[in-house]
């Protein structure tokens, strides 16, 4: 097959470190000082750490799906080889492909603008009142930044990935740090009406909110091409990204609950800022450290599309390469070595969705990627490891196949408990999916 003019493959620069940090930024990012109220809004009350404990479960076992495929697989583009692969036998992988690749579309600009709307809310620390235009275009803003920042090659992005990870660690660490010197109590376990009828319901609603700060964990398998040694170095960057995060969340959510009362929290906007304000002691230092984590949160909140924009934008760039998708996505610049015309589209889709509020930017988020993407890649292990003896199995999870079972179960279970909205969105998506695939197909013509 021809490759696409400047389409040569990438090359694998990127160690463990460099892997490990891309995740754990991407699943950061700004994601828990944003979704605390919004778990405790939907939970109406503080015992989120149940919520938590669950997206940890299945994050792990989500993990050890992708830890298993994308050491089978190393290939840029992660989830879109691992459909092609593991449908191919029931000659099905070509829709499969196709179906990502097509909601691709729609969740990498909802990541990136998340993260984006996340900065811009938190913007609002300094300049109470913005909304409107001034919030939606700082959030656009934010996007434009991103694109500048990886629009070089994967050894400097690399060494900001690192510098990044170290101002996320700064940051949580702070918060954490900052609780336990202020001596709080552990927030209740229990609801406030019991663990009646409505406990699972609001339960499913929180997970949904938590695996949207849990995702990420699985952004190395997009550069995977670009990973030194990817046969131990994706597994070991998941796993390890996975663990990291889930001790921060909880703990900083411990330490937020046990000194914000939750009534408060559900409300806030800025609920880092106003504890790290009401820890700090003195009125004038309260100002002024409140004013220094929000500087600190608004670096990790670009911090986080960064991530995002790096993974995603390898997609289409490995799709095209292989022919099943616009040839010009293939392109990789010509001094830098990476895939521009991916990330320049990717970057300009989302700015439109900056428009949008956070809480309908997560749900679409979840659901449609539930639907389109992440049962599948359950099933896909399974299919690969059964149908697939010409591909090798460097890693194997833990305890085959439960994890795999485990995390299909538990997706499908989300996926109802989330927003009727957002679920009819996801099966009008998937719909619209098909009948592309159906016109593509008729025409004849290869996406290439």
């Amino acid at each position: 097959m021809k490759r696409a003019r400047g389409s040569e493959p990438l090359k694998r620069r990127m160690g463990l470190g460099g892997a490990t940090a891309t995740n754990i930024i991407g699943m950061v990012g700004i994601g828990p000082f944003l979704t605390i109220p919004l778990m405790v809004a939907a939970m109406n009350g503080p015992h989120i750490l149940w919520a938590w404990l669950l997206g940890a479960v299945l994050s792990l076992a989500d993990g050890l799906v992708y830890a298993q495929l994308g050491a089978a697989l190393p290939g840029t583009g992660g989830p879109y080889l691992y459909l092609r692969e593991a449908f191919r036998p029931f000659r099905l992988g070509r829709l499969m492909a196709f179906l990502f690749l097509f909601h691709i579309l729609l969740v990498a600009p909802l990541s990136l603008a998340g993260g984006a709307v996340g900065f811009a809310d938190y913007l609002g620390y300094y300049l109470p009142g913005m909304s409107g235009l001034p919030h939606d275009l700082a959030a656009a803003g934010v996007c434009l930044l991103v694109l500048f920042l990886l629009y070089r090659n994967i050894e400097s992005v690399e060494r900001l990935s690192k510098a990044m990870l170290a101002l996320v660690l700064a940051t949580t660490g702070w918060v954490i740090l900052a609780g336990l010197f202020a001596g709080p109590a552990p927030p209740s376990l229990a609801p406030p009406g019991g663990f009646d009828a409505g406990f699972l319901p609001a339960l499913g609603a929180a997970a949904v909110i938590a695996m949207y700060s849990f995702g990420g964990y699985n952004q190395v398998c997009n550069i995977a091409g670009e990973v030194r040694d990817p046969d131990r170095n994706v597994p070991r960057s998941i796993l390890l990204s996975i663990g990291v995060v889930a001790f921060l969340y909880i703990a900083m959510t411990t330490v937020m609950l046990g000194t914000i009362p939750w009534e408060e929290a559900a409300a806030s906007t800025t609920i880092a800022s106003t504890f790290i304000a009401r820890t700090a002691g003195s009125p004038e230092f309260a100002a002024l450290s409140g004013s220094v984590i929000t500087a600190l949160i608004l670096v990790v909140a670009v911090a986080s599309v960064f991530a995002f924009a790096l993974g995603y934008s390898r997609m289409p760039y490995a799709a095209a390469r292989d022919g099943q998708f616009f040839r010009v996505f293939g392109r990789v610049h010509p001094t830098r070595r990476f895939p521009h015309v991916s990330l320049l589209c990717l970057i300009a889709f989302s700015i439109p969705f900056c428009f949008f509020s956070l809480g309908q930017l997560v749900n679409w988020l979840m659901q449609v990627q539930i639907l389109l993407r992440f049962v599948w890649q359950c099933v896909a292990v399974l299919l690969i490891a059964r149908y697939r003896p010409d591909i090798p199995q460097p890693f194997r999870m833990w305890l085959y196949p439960l994890p795999a079972l485990v995390s299909l179960g538990l997706w499908i279970a989300l996926f109802f408990t989330g927003p009727p909205s957002g679920a009819l969105f996801s099966m009008a998506f998937l719909g619209l999916g098909l009948i592309a695939y159906a016109v593509f197909r008729r025409t004849g013509a290869r996406l290439r």
